[in-house]
């Protein structure tokens, strides 16, 4: 009497699906972390100012250079103004070369 009982596709094409709804899935979303949070727990944590519980990295935190330093525009570069610019430097600096070595 209890025995499951595999529908027939003609009594499932019967019933009205477009009122049924599926459930959103749920996702956990972590949030991630700015750099300035990862600096404040840098300088709290002792965790990160050791490594594999021996090499001390305190010394390597306190001189990490801020967010703001390291930040730089986006240049754009020219293939053709940057292949011109660096061999005129070595042309230069052959030139220099060429006229120590003749003195």
């Amino acid at each position: 009497a209890d025995i499951p009982v595999i529908p027939d596709l003609e009594d499932v094409q019967e019933e009205d699906l477009a009122m049924q709804v599926a459930a959103p899935p749920s996702v956990q979303v972590n949030r991630v972390l700015t750099y300035h949070d990862l600096d404040k727990d840098l300088l709290k944590y002792t965790a990160f100012q050791t490594l594999d519980g021996e090499v001390d990295l305190k010394l390597l935190a306190k001189v990490l250079a801020p967010e703001h330093e390291l930040r730089e525009d986006d240049v754009s570069w020219d293939w053709d103004h940057l292949f011109t610019e660096v061999s005129s430097e070595l042309v230069t600096e052959w030139d220099l070369a060429q006229l120590e070595r003749e003195d």
